[in-house]
């Protein structure tokens, strides 16, 4: 088809004349430019054999037929030659090409020519609003099919434009644009020049915990472009595996513990993490922060209140603990621990729910709220040989005040102060042992602010498991100049 058209006769005087090759590059990828389409499903679409060797404007019209020769006719209107829709370029009977398919789909979105989303239930000459109310906007796969293209044109369901806006990609339209940030939550930076990646992790699950899909697995697989990963299809493993393959090569490989900040009902694919995505929709716990002026004020009240030694000590034990990773769907994760002393029960909410109250050793008294109920214990009354229960703190390395952890990268002066202070005595005077002690201040104050903690308990069989809350459960160390000495750090196993 290319050697006949005028392109291909174009293209070879062209290469006669010797152009830049830069004009022969776009002058293929006008011809060859593909133009993809967000829809939602709608009842009996047609597939790859309803099509095949059929030229498509000869189908009987009607239903998904009609939609399937309008997109057609819109892409060819739009002046491409290529046309490509999920429905029926896509085998849905060969497993290999559909597995090929899904982990290529963010891709292949990303580089269409343009991206044409057609909304089958906003009327003609609809007004600012019926975007955000479509079906469209509340599906799985959508998500990645608006964020990865750079070229997006809206159209209602007569096939005419959204808003009656002609421009030739609706992502510069600062109204629709806006519209749709209103709808998602998602930052109108993000939705014009969305970069796939590991980073801000908790953000992007929280965009899809309201989205549904058919499948129940494709809550998980409607996400993988988004975050740059390539994991085996595997219809029928059930949606709570496939959100935990997904959540635990998100943690693996980025070091983000962002994605174990959830409330709801765990998975029996490790019990850090949730059984659903829309344990995410709630927004993440919020640490109460500190002023620059504030954390001065604590680290100059602390120098003569703590030993130079133990700052540094527990700095450096922070530093060398390995980074959080999954093996046999246990998560090996680095905690600061504090040893549950008490726990006393008193009634909750509902019937289904228990509302506790906690002491931890070196911790300020809390509530937390489950639907897992246990047995009271006390000092007086301890548990039985083998059961334990620890609040503790999922280290993250940003509190060490090191370059973003995202960036895999340490600077040269964060590895030269640690190296020097192994190689010479440590002095006060000396400035890179001051900078050095100032940062490990600096920690200490962090760390006596309140956090996010998870209850673990411990079984007879020694193995760790998360007791969901119903809500964030927010902790505080009692005593800032003892931080030190209440908490121990460790890396626990938890399945």
């Amino acid at each position: 088809m290319f050697e006949a058209s005028t392109g291909y006769k174009e293209l070879l005087l062209l290469t006669m004349k010797h152009p830049p090759l830069k004009r022969i590059a776009e002058a293929v990828v006008a011809y060859f430019g593909c133009v993809m389409l967000s829809h939602r499903w709608e009842g009996t679409e047609p597939l790859l054999h309803d099509i095949q060797d059929r030229v498509v404007y000869k189908l009987t019209s009607g239903g998904s037929i009609a939609k399937l020769q309008l997109f057609c006719k819109t892409a060819r209107d739009a002046g491409y030659h290529w046309a490509w829709v999920d429905t029926c370029c896509i085998d849905q009977k060969n497993s290999v090409e559909l597995q090929k398919s899904l982990n290529s789909m963010f891709t292949w979105y990303h580089h269409s020519a343009l991206t044409v989303v057609y909304l089958a239930d906003v009327p003609p000459s609809s007004k600012s609003g019926a975007l955000a109310k479509s079906a469209w906007n509340t599906r799985g796969w959508t998500v990645p099919e608006f964020l990865a293209p750079k070229v997006i044109r809206f159209y209602q369901q007569d096939w005419t434009p959204y808003l009656g806006d002609d421009s030739p990609n609706h992502k510069e339209s600062v109204k629709i644009m806006g519209e749709l940030e209103d709808a998602t939550g998602i930052d109108a930076r993000a939705l014009v020049a969305f970069q796939p990646g590991m980073r801000d992790a908790r953000e992007k699950l929280q965009w899809a915990s309201t989205r549904v899909t058919t499948v129940p697995e494709d809550t998980a697989y409607s996400l993988f472009g988004i975050f740059g990963v390539q994991l085996p299809i595997l219809y029928g493993e059930k949606k709570h595996n496939a959100l935990g393959r997904l959540l635990q090569e998100i943690i693996a490989q980025s070091g983000d513990i962002t994605a174990l900040d959830w409330v709801g009902k765990p998975s029996e694919f490790n019990s850090c993490l949730p059984a659903d995505i829309s344990s995410y929709e709630a927004p993440p716990c919020v640490e109460p922060s500190l002023s620059e002026d504030q954390i001065q004020l604590f680290v100059s009240a602390l120098r003569d209140a703590v030993a130079l030694e133990s700052t540094s000590r527990l700095y450096q034990t922070l530093d060398y603990l390995s980074a959080p990773r999954f093996s046999h769907r246990r998560l090996h994760l680095p905690c600061i621990v504090f040893p549950v002393t008490e726990a006393r029960r008193s009634s909750g909410p509902d019937q289904e729910t228990y509302t506790y109250a906690i002491k931890a050793d070196g911790l300020h008294d809390l509530q937390i709220t489950t639907k897992h109920k246990f047995i009271p214990f006390s000092r007086v009354r301890p548990l039985r040989t083998g059961l334990t229960f620890l609040l503790v703190r999922p280290w993250s390395r940003h509190l060490l005040e090191l370059p973003d952890a995202a960036d895999d990268t340490r600077s040269v002066t964060d590895w030269s102060v640690r190296s020097l202070l192994h190689d010479r005595p440590s002095a006060e005077n000396d400035p890179v042992y001051s900078e050095f002690h100032s940062r490990a201040l600096r920690l200490m104050v962090r760390l006596a602010q309140p956090f996010a903690a998870f209850l673990l308990m411990r079984q007879h069989s020694g193995e760790f498991k998360r007791i969901a809350s119903d809500r964030d459960i927010l902790a505080q160390v009692k005593d800032i100049a003892s931080v030190h000495d209440t908490m121990g750090i460790r890396t626990i196993e938890i399945s």
